[in-house]
């Protein structure tokens, strides 16, 4: 199952970009004969200043047909580490061949493509800032790969 993250803005150089480059390495390496992978960004940009209904269509065309769609919202479910490993692999095994996780910018997701959510994912309740919500994003799924492959990267 094929991971991609759409989100709203340009990750610049430097170590926050290093981080999720390397994140998305490990899951690809980790996850290929899980039949999960690769993992890839899909950045989109605004240029014209439509707000969040311009950067909703860049993200609905930034998803993969058919993927299930998971939105990074304040609003969504709080769930576990060894919980989102679960979801991943239900998803793998249901069939799916790709699950899109979506950021959007500094003032969220527009209602319309919220509500296009196969499920809504929240880091809690705490607002978080929309590049460090990708790199989280990209550090759990790697952790979620980990452990269903049974490596020791998350501890209890």
């Amino acid at each position: 199952m094929r991971i991609t993250i759409c989100a709203v803005g340009r990750l610049r150089k430097g170590p926050e970009k290093d981080l999720l480059d390397d994140y998305l390495t490990r899951t690809d390496r980790s996850g290929r004969s899980l039949g999960l992978g690769p993992a890839r960004v899909i950045e989109v940009e605004d240029r014209k200043g439509g707000g969040m209904t311009a950067e909703a269509a860049l993200l609905d065309r930034a998803v993969p047909g058919r993927a299930v769609r998971v939105m990074l919202d304040e609003r969504g479910s709080v769930i576990s580490s060894p919980e989102f490993a679960k979801r991943l692999a239900q998803w793998r095994d249901a069939g799916q061949s790709d699950v899109a996780f979506v950021i959007g910018g500094a003032n969220g997701i527009d209602p319309s493509l919220r509500e296009t959510a196969d499920f809504k994912l929240s880091f809690g309740k705490m607002v978080w800032p929309h590049m460090l919500v990708r790199l989280m994003l990209a550090e759990q799924i790697y952790r979620g790969v980990s452990i269903l492959a049974g490596s020791p990267y998350h501890r209890i």
